[in-house]
């Protein structure tokens, strides 16, 4: 598999399609890998695109290069990551597309590089533009998972399982019955990247000021609390049955963009649309993305 070194990171990343297509980042999800484009890449492979999805930080064989680097995984940095990757792979504009963190960080990236953003398509995940606003006591409930997350004896207990820990979500986010044995063991093998606990945990502490945000990436940070809203090209994908973010929480969401925006509403699909249904998101995509360019 390819890989570039950055500063503080080997990324490990998938390439495929046309390699002088027009080129779409895919950005897994948390608790994913990427993998989880795999079906729908397939479902692109007659499109003139150039296909790259890369493994996050703690993800895989996405690894930090030195012991001093920090172990942050706010939207922010992990928005300079895929930067980082974009420069290095000498790609200048570019349409991107996220599924859960990976929705964040393309909302990040759209805000951080405007021109170098031309469209994007976010799954199952809400915009953070504007800043996040404590929930109602009901979604509090879905995420109860985040709160877990903030306590020591909770990190202890993601640390001794974080197989575990990654199951349990699988299991309550989407209807019953939606993968199997092998394929989550094949992700979760993902999951033993040394960083990864780390990295998890960060992510969800940070969004609650339980931790800070990488340094670095405060000017980042500061923007997308202070946006209101975006004018590029978007869809959002939106699982009927999402067990941790449901539809009701999606159905105002064009007020956030002030472009071309589409709501596509999946059913008996939860919070994993481009595995539980990869022949639609990727038809979808398919009219979305400027492949034909």
């Amino acid at each position: 598999m390819p890989h570039l070194d950055t500063h503080d990171l080997h990324i490990t990343f998938a390439e495929t399609g046309a390699q002088h297509g027009h080129p779409v980042l895919l950005l897994h999800g948390w608790p994913d890998d990427a993998s989880t484009w795999s079906a729908v890449l397939s479902n692109l492979s007659d499109r003139n695109l150039r296909l790259i999805s890369p493994y996050l930080r703690g993800f895989g064989g996405t690894v930090f290069r030195n012991d001093e680097a920090l172990r942050t995984a706010n939207g922010a940095v992990l928005a300079m990551d895929a930067i980082a990757l974009m420069d290095g792979l000498g790609i200048e504009q570019f349409s991107v597309v996220g599924h859960d963190w990976g929705s964040n960080i393309a909302e990040a990236l759209a805000i951080g590089w405007p021109s170098r953003v031309d469209r994007m398509a976010l799954l199952s995940s809400l915009p953070r533009m504007g800043g996040l606003k404590t929930p109602s006591f009901r979604q509090a409930q879905r995420y109860w998972y985040h709160w877990f997350m903030a306590t020591g004896r909770g990190a202890e207990a993601i640390g001794r399982d974080p197989h575990g820990f990654a199951r349990i979500q699988w299991e309550n986010w989407s209807p019953d019955g939606w993968f199997d044995e092998t394929t989550f063991n094949a992700v979760a093998k993902s999951f033993d990247n040394p960083d990864w606990v780390a990295v998890t945990l960060h992510s969800y502490q940070v969004r609650w000021g339980e931790a800070e945000p990488d340094p670095a990436s405060r000017w980042l940070e500061d923007r997308i609390r202070e946006t209101k809203s975006l004018s590029l090209p978007t869809i959002y994908f939106q699982g009927l049955e999402d067990g941790v973010n449901p539809p009701e929480l999606s159905e105002d969401l064009h007020r956030k963009f002030s472009g071309p925006f589409g709501r596509i509403v999946l059913q008996n699909v939860g919070h994993f649309p481009q595995r539980e249904d990869p022949e639609t998101v990727a038809r979808e995509l398919a009219v979305f993305l400027p492949w034909n360019r």
